[in-house]
């Protein structure tokens, strides 16, 4: 299967496709060709897939397809585990629906927002529901979002969705549309990129799901350069603003494990002159989604993040990643890549280590089979 054309989206292929053509999207990703299929033909699905290989496309085109849009009821749950990513999910659906010209709705419902503007939204009948799933139960259980005709229910970034903090609240939205479907049927598609043996056993809603597990592709693969920088830790704040400078990065996301140093190194930064927004995990709704926009739109050149609020978050034009920090293991590191060099583009992940980080460096380089690059002092681009 070589184009959308090629897939079975019934009598809105026309439209779906030439919504997807006219925002640049002619052929379908791996993951997209793989899954897709099997979700229009209404099995049970789990995938695993590297990050920035478009998974979200993947089970937003088959909800799409089938959502009847004059039965004015929720049909497609999709839960996320971060509040950025659901509204950046419910955007997607939103405007591909625009594009299509569907009368599909699609609502972005998340902790942290007024729930009395959700329930007002509500009262316009979206077809198509995306939340976390601490909101979700809240409004299920104040009669308020409705979830008897609910026939597909996705699980984004399912490796979280199903860890030790989220679990519960995962699997009680599961029975909530479980009991408020009753017999009839519901089809489950799972996604991440990872696929931890705790998550799928947590998983056991599932009756005899197909796993998908897609493997990045060499070229891919090589969209993405690695680099290491030896760097004295109290030197590193000075080298993210050189590098920033000196490289011409345009877009780059700064990972650090811990909030206070992710507070003190924006403090710093902006003093030397870079533009530069944060998103972290204790930070208010709004203050998060402004640091995003200013991010988006240009206004920002840094964005600097934890692991926790940065998890799924597909930000066009990523062109450099810095690590201020060591991620604490491979998988991290891979999650932490996954931000630039997304959809086959190029980009670069920069790793600062100090001395003692320097074993840790080459443990993660055996453990991911990455040769890491040394980056020379780099001169400064005009």
């Amino acid at each position: 299967m070589t184009t959308f054309d090629d897939m079975d989206f019934g009598d809105r292929k026309a439209a779906l496709v030439a919504a997807l053509a006219s925002q640049g999207i002619e052929t379908p990703l791996p993951v997209q060709a793989k899954a897709i299929p099997r979700l229009l033909s209404g099995g049970n699905l789990v995938v695993q897939a590297p990050t920035g290989t478009g998974k979200t496309l993947a089970y937003l085109l088959p909800a799409l397809a089938r959502i009847d849009a004059e039965h004015m009821q929720a049909q497609t749950v999709v839960l996320a585990p971060t509040y950025e990513l659901a509204m950046q999910i419910a955007k997607t659906a939103q405007e591909l629906a625009q594009a299509a010209e569907l009368p599909i709705r699609a609502l972005g419902l998340i902790g942290g927002a007024n729930i009395q503007r959700q329930i007002e939204k509500l009262k316009k009948k979206p077809q198509l529901i995306v939340g976390s799933a601490g909101r979700l139960i809240e409004l299920a259980h104040k009669g308020k979002l409705k979830l008897q005709d609910v026939n597909f229910l996705v699980l984004d970034e399912f490796d979280r969705l199903l860890d030790d903090q989220n679990a519960k609240n995962t699997a009680d939205v599961v029975q909530l549309v479980r009991r408020a479907r009753g017999d009839q049927p519901i089809q489950y598609a799972l996604f991440s990129a990872t696929a931890p043996k705790k998550a799928l056993e947590r998983a056991d809603f599932l009756d005899h799901p197909e796993v998908l597990r897609i493997e990045a592709a060499p070229a891919a693969a090589q969209t993405v350069q690695h680099y290491y920088r030896m760097t004295p830790f109290r030197e590193k704040i000075a080298e993210v603003r050189k590098l920033t400078r000196r490289l011409g990065v345009k877009r780059g996301i700064v990972f650090i494990n811990r909030t206070f140093d992710a507070e003190r190194t924006l403090e710093k930064l902006r003093y030397d002159g870079i533009r530069a927004e944060a998103l972290l995990g204790h930070q208010g709704k709004q203050a998060r989604a402004k640091a995003l926009q200013d991010f988006r739109s240009g206004k920002a050149t840094l964005l600097l993040s934890t692991d926790l609020a940065a998890r799924g978050l597909d930000i066009q034009d990523v062109d450099t990643v810095f690590n201020l920090d060591l991620p604490e293991d491979a998988k991290t590191y891979l999650h932490r890549a996954g931000r630039t060099g997304r959809a086959g583009k190029e980009g670069r992940v920069v790793t600062l280590a100090d001395l003692k980080e320097a074993l840790k460096l080459e443990k993660l380089s055996k453990s991911l089979g990455i040769e890491f690059q040394r980056m020379a002092s780099p001169r400064r681009k005009k």
